[in-house]
This record gives C-alpha cells, sequence and structure tokens, in this order.
C-alpha cells in the first residue's frame, strides 16, 4: 500500500521575506522611505531585518495564508488594471463580487484582514467601514452565504474503527500510532507532524509530550501534556507509538515520517497535508463517513477528544488544559453539537 504522503508534490516555501512582491511593507513607513532614501548598506539590512521581525511575529501556518491571499489579490489587481497598494474601496468591493460565488463568507473575510494588515504595516488608511466595501460583503453574504462545513468528531469508537485497518507493517504501524497520539494528546495535526524524538519522555504511567510552539503561542513558551497508557493493547497510544518507535529505529528527528513506494523510512518529517491524506484513507477502508453537512477532517481528532472526555466526566478545566484553549465558548460548541439530539427540550414532551 502507497504511502500517501509519497504522492505529495514537494514542499514549497512561502517566499521569503527578502523578496519585496510578497510581503507587506515594514511596520513604520517612516523608516522604510528613510531607508530606501539613505540606500546604505546599513540602512537596507537593518529594513530587511525589521521586515524578518515583521513575519516572525506571526505563526508560520498564518503567514503562509497571509501571503497567499496578498499575491492572489495583487495578481487579481494587476489583471483588472487597478492599483492594490493603496487599494479604493471600490477595487476592494470589485474584488469581492468576484469571488462571491467561488469563496465562502469566512474566505473573504480572512481576505479582507490580508489587506487590512498590508494597509496598516504600510502606514496607509484602510477603508474597511466604507459603504461600498461593507454593503457588498453584506449583500453577499446575504445571497450566496451557506452554513459552514464543520469537521466531524471523531470519537473513541470511531478511532477503533480507524486503527483496525492498521496492520503490522511499517506503514500501519507509523498510521496507528499518529491517529491514537493524535486522538489522546488533541493535537493540531501541524503539532502532530512536529513531534521529534526530543520532545517525548517514556514513564511507567504513559509519556510526557512537550509541544515547544503550537497555534496562540506565539512567543514560543511551549507546552507539556501527559498520555496515560490505555486499558487494551491494540488501542494504547503509548503502546502504539513505542513499537512504531522501534521499528522506525527513531532515536532523534523527526517522528512520523514519510515511507516510500518500496518501503523504506524516511528522515524528513510528514508534510501536515499528509495526515489529512492518511485519515481519508483509513476512513475508506473502515468505510467510515462523515454526517450529512460536515466533513472528514484531522481536527475531527481534537473534536472527537474534546466531546468524549465531556461525555465520561472531565471537568471544564481539565480539558482546556490539556487541549490549551484559552475560550470556554469554542470547547463547548464542540459539546453542544455532540448533545444536540439527546439533551434537546424536545425529548420531554412525552411524545
Amino acid at each position: 500500500m502507497d504511502d500517501p504522503d509519497s504522492r505529495l508534490p514537494p514542499a514549497t516555501q512561502p517566499p521569503g521575506p527578502a523578496d519585496p512582491r510578497h510581503r507587506p511593507p515594514p511596520a513604520d513607513g517612516a523608516a522604510r522611505d528613510q531607508a530606501a532614501a539613505d540606500g546604505s548598506p546599513a540602512a537596507l539590512a537593518a529594513l530587511a531585518a525589521a521586515m524578518d521581525f515583521v513575519a516572525a511575529a506571526l505563526a508560520p501556518a498564518t503567514l503562509r495564508a497571509y501571503r497567499a491571499d496578498w499575491n492572489h489579490f495583487l495578481n487579481w489587481c494587476r489583471e483588472a488594471g487597478w492599483t492594490a497598494l493603496p487599494a479604493a474601496p471600490h477595487t476592494v468591493a470589485a474584488y469581492l463580487a468576484a469571488m462571491a460565488t467561488t469563496h465562502t463568507s469566512s474566505v473573504l473575510e480572512r481576505r479582507l484582514a490580508t489587506l487590512s494588515r498590508a494597509h496598516r504595516l504600510a502606514g496607509l488608511d484602510w477603508p474597511r467601514a466604507h459603504p461600498a466595501i461593507r454593503n457588498t460583503l453584506r449583500g453577499i453574504q446575504r445571497e450566496h452565504a451557506r452554513p459552514k462545513q464543520q469537521a466531524a468528531a471523531l470519537a473513541t469508537d470511531e478511532l477503533i474503527r480507524l486503527v483496525e485497518t492498521c496492520q503490522t507493517t511499517p506503514v500501519g504501524r507509523r498510521d496507528r500510532a499518529l491517529l491514537l497520539i493524535g486522538y489522546a494528546g488533541a493535537l493540531r495535526r501541524s503539532e502532530l507532524v512536529a513531534i521529534t524524538r526530543e520532545d517525548i519522555v517514556f514513564t511507567t504511567e504513559g509519556l510526557r509530550l512537550t509541544i515547544p510552539r503550537a497555534k496562540g503561542d506565539q512567543t514560543g513558551k511551549g507546552a507539556s501534556l501527559g498520555i496515560p497508557r490505555g486499558s487494551r493493547p491494540a488501542t494504547c497510544p503509548v503502546r502504539a507509538l513505542e513499537l512504531w518507535l522501534d521499528v522506525s529505529d527513531c532515536r532523534f528527528g523527526p517522528v512520523f515520517r514519510a515511507i516510500d513506494r518500496l518501503g523504506v523510512i524516511g528522515t524528513r518529517a510528514l508534510h501536515a497535508d499528509s495526515v489529512r491524506l492518511i485519515l481519508t484513507r483509513r476512513a475508506a477502508i473502515a468505510g467510515l463517513t462523515a454526517p450529512a453537512g460536515e466533513r472528514l477532517s484531522p481536527h475531527g481528532l481534537r473534536a472527537g477528544f474534546i466531546t468524549q472526555a465531556y461525555i465520561a466526566g472531565a471537568r471544564d478545566e481539565q480539558i482546556m488544559e490539556h487541549t490549551r484553549q484559552k475560550d470556554l465558548r469554542t470547547m463547548r460548541g464542540y459539546v453542544r453539537r455532540a448533545k444536540l439530539v439527546s439533551a434537546s427540550p424536545a425529548g420531554l414532551l412525552g411524545l
């Protein structure tokens, strides 16, 4: 069975901060102008360093989305013959209208956030409240809005079906450990593929996992969480990880690695999108599908953990500490979805 990661295109790095076409201007517009006017090596070096720090202030995934959105707007303006920076309100309104039938409302909001950030970094006014922009967005949402497709929560029953498809081959060992650790750790896919052997400490009770940096942890303080040993060998996340480390002979570096068609285990970490491909393939083998209006996604492992833990009686603070969430409303949202029918007051009507 082919490893899904072997079918991924080579990872492409977003244009670096040294390429002025693909980065926003520095935060200090006056400093930028002075450096450009000066043109001395020291001034240009200081300007480049400032731009690097502007980029470093964003999480890698956020920075990639920001650059992709900005490049999309630049290309659209170039084809339309309009100025991208500063962007006139009618330009932004036309841009939104051009995406009305092909992009979701959340994507349009994110594109506006990208344009706002680019203008603010350039020291330019951003006309977000201009009627042309505001009313165009409202009209699009009124005419074309559709419910956001949420990730289906993959709780313990679904996870068991997934790992039952994992054989004792290297690919099977890796996928079993990946799914079980992702579920038990309530990990985001970016956190999952970033795990290194140095981040793991095994104990008699289970393991301690260090997450050097995660979503919302912009200053790199890191977080630690514990995963106990399971009651059943077939679904124990700690045992599954121990077996995979033994098979892969992983003593340092990335834990979850690509495996080629010949079964050779590589040294580089899986691409984050490989988690989605692995989940999709395992779900197809298991005959597992998402409920109507939902989708299969790696985020379903995290949503499933929250749902299962809450139903089992875990306290809010226990779940939030493990998942590193800061907003109680977000966490409770998963639970409300899971209990939408069972906790409905309609069940009290005696029908």
